[in-house]
């Protein structure tokens, strides 16, 4: 359910194009102990901090494209985050004064509303398709739409 603007908030001044399917399907669900957005801690370490551990289900067509991956690794899991609004340019954060655009925000809403969620492997069974991973802030049952490998070597940024 969306919820009201805040202050300072304002929706894309142009009509956006209609949403076409994108060839998109999803290959899972996330579960977490979270019933709605509102309860969601607000990003990983506040889930972390939590104790707010999940699992990845992954649908059975998918499951052998998880061959390779171990307890211990971490990886990045793509969502849809289904219940978000779609129309906000700006958009004023609870913790914020004013409001910022949405490109330089972790905001669920967003054109196209996919969250990025770097997790670590806990548990694996590859047979049943479930992962149990350390954290996740998402809402119970979001879909996944892909997991890719985490590789500190070439994803950390470099310093200097």
């Amino acid at each position: 359910m969306p919820r009201p603007p805040r202050p300072g908030e304002k929706p894309f001044s142009a009509s956006l194009p209609g949403f076409e399917d994108a060839g998109l399907i999803f290959i899972g669900r996330l579960r977490s102990p979270f019933a709605t957005r509102d309860d969601c801690p607000k990003n990983r370490r506040a889930a972390l901090e939590a104790g707010a551990a999940g699992r990845l289900e992954v649908d059975r067509p998918f499951r052998e494209a998880l061959v390779g991956l171990l307890p211990g690794d971490h990886v990045f899991c793509l969502s849809w985050l289904d219940g978000a609004a779609r129309d906000l340019a700006l958009q004023k954060p609870r913790h914020a004064e004013t409001a910022r655009g949405t490109f330089s925000l972790r905001s669920p809403v967003r054109p196209n509303p996919i969250g990025l969620h770097l997790v670590r492997i806990e548990a694996l069974d590859i047979e049943a398709g479930l992962v149990s991973i350390d954290a996740i802030d998402v809402v119970d049952g979001t879909p996944l739409l892909d997991i890719k490998p985490y590789h500190g070597s070439v994803d950390r940024p470099q310093e200097g």
